[in-house]
């Protein structure tokens, strides 16, 4: 494509791959907006549902936690399941961004933005 010009042709070769890794990174946070991670706490007693970017997008309470007394309690167990969603979510993104630089032939644990 560019004989002759030197490195040139190496420079269009690496602002293809930049773009093509641009464009898969996008796709993959397109993905991670939609899919969903449902963290627990209380035995499942209290469920929270959010996208794989970590953004609650639902809370399940069973019923039978709900005594006047142990409000802490659920306190505790709705802030307990809402973690578990999100660290789960990151867990996710971190694991599907590792397939995404290795797939490119960058090393697992790259840090790419997301």
């Amino acid at each position: 494509m560019l004989k002759g010009l030197g490195g040139l042709g190496d420079m269009a070769k690496m602002m293809k791959a930049a773009t093509d890794m641009q464009a898969k990174v996008a796709e993959l946070q397109e993905e991670l907006a939609k899919r969903v991670v449902i963290g627990e706490s209380g035995a499942g007693l209290v469920r929270a549902r959010a996208t794989a970017k970590g953004v609650l997008t639902g809370l399940e309470i069973d019923p039978s936690i709900f005594n006047p007394d142990e409000k802490e309690v659920v306190e505790d167990l709705i802030l307990a399941a809402i973690k578990d969603a999100q660290a789960k979510a990151a867990e996710v993104s971190r694991e599907e961004m590792g397939k995404l630089t290795e797939a490119m032939g960058l090393p697992r644990d790259m840090k790419l933005p997301l």
